[in-house]
């Protein structure tokens, strides 16, 4: 959790809060990655695409 806490406090002293939604998209995909490869979720989330 430290990583988010440090990436929270770059974005607020650097004034980045334009990178939030990025960081936000990246994690939903990479989530939908890992539960597509070792899921029973994974043919309805093929089926999506």
């Amino acid at each position: 959790m430290s990583i988010f806490k440090e990436l929270w406090a770059l974005m607020r002293a650097r004034k980045k809060f334009w990178l939030l939604p990025i960081i936000v998209v990246m994690v939903l995909f990479g989530t939908l990655v890992v539960l597509a490869g070792s899921s029973a979720l994974a043919p309805f989330i093929y089926t999506l695409f």
